[in-house]
């Protein structure tokens, strides 16, 4: 033994560390199980290694053992794509607009499962220069002040119903005068669906002229304090919204372009689009469409491009 222990040493001197193979490293496991004494004749490796190999050996035996995945179990690759393809297409949503859009397609998935398989944004969303010129080929109160190419100002009249956040009336003039905006309140309500309450700012242009006609409506006035926008909180949010997911994404030519492009903003945003205070649903409700009612997804744009409905297809 002292011979052998020798030259182990000298070996060792020469070369500080030697390499071990798997069956070298399985035969002090195997006699570290046996022999108690097993640490007395160790002289390349200390006891702790033989002990740290073994721990690893354990641990690669139960991985392979346990080689099914645990935990929540990952969503549909057909799901992933289609979270995917409408960020894609859509680069204005996020991840609730894009949730309340699977519902409407017969998806069950939380809004944190959309998250995650979003494709993560560097930069600002962008709409594509498809959507901006095809908007430039087509065309879209509160009042809302729109800059044109030409650097005039266009005024653009939004009438939101609260109950179902409705948009009731887009029109765009050049000159909002008082005997014009009572006029487009008749034409919003032309029947016999007038509002009880109409709530609107301080602006001049609510005159007297826009309060007979309202009156005549059998319609209340209710105005907010002055220089108090968040007293009339929905209608603030609605121009946001228009602002964000039309407006700011084209450069109006006139009067008649901007109105064609929120005439078809109008359409989008009361058939189409998917709103929080809604429970994801729209103002004109949708129907869900199951799977079965067909398994290809197409996309159908709309605000010249900005937007897209999915739907369903039969095959």
């Amino acid at each position: 033994n002292i011979a052998l222990h020798h030259q182990v040493r000298v070996l060792k001197r020469q070369r500080k560390r030697p390499q071990l193979s798997r069956l070298d490293r399985l035969f002090w496991i195997c006699l570290s199980r046996f022999w108690r004494r097993w640490k007395d004749a160790l002289v390349l490796v200390q006891p702790d290694t033989v002990v740290r190999w073994h721990r690893q050996g354990w641990r690669l035996y139960w991985r392979w053992k346990c080689r099914r995945k645990t935990g929540r179990p990952q969503s549909e690759v057909e799901l992933r794509q289609i979270i995917r393809r409408m960020a894609c297409e859509n680069p204005l949503w996020g991840a609730p607009r894009i949730h309340g859009e699977l519902l409407k397609l017969g998806f069950v998935v939380s809004p944190t499962t959309v998250a995650k398989y979003m494709p993560k944004r560097e930069n600002p969303p962008s709409p594509t220069w498809r959507a901006f010129l095809m908007n430039h080929g087509l065309v879209a109160c509160d009042f809302l002040a729109v800059p044109t190419l030409t650097f005039s100002v266009l005024y653009v009249f939004v009438v939101l119903r609260h109950c179902d956040r409705r948009l009731i009336h887009l029109r765009v003039t050049t000159n909002p005068t008082a005997a014009w905006t009572a006029q487009q309140i008749r034409e919003a309500f032309p029947f016999d669906d007038a509002p009880r309450y109409l709530l609107h700012d301080n602006d001049p242009i609510y005159g007297a002229e826009f309060s007979r006609a309202v009156k005549n409506m059998n319609i209340t006035e209710v105005r907010t304090a002055k220089g108090s926008p968040w007293q009339n909180p929905f209608v603030e949010r609605v121009i946001g919204s228009i602002r964000r997911e039309c407006i700011d994404h084209i450069i109006p030519l006139n009067r008649r372009h901007l109105q064609r492009t929120l005439d078809a903003y109008l359409t989008y945003y009361n058939e189409s689009r998917c709103h929080l205070g809604l429970d994801k649903d729209t103002p004109e409700p949708r129907d869900i469409e199951p799977p079965e009612r067909g398994a290809k997804i197409v996309a159908i744009p709309q605000v010249g491009g900005l937007h897209h409905r999915y739907m369903r297809r039969a095959a």
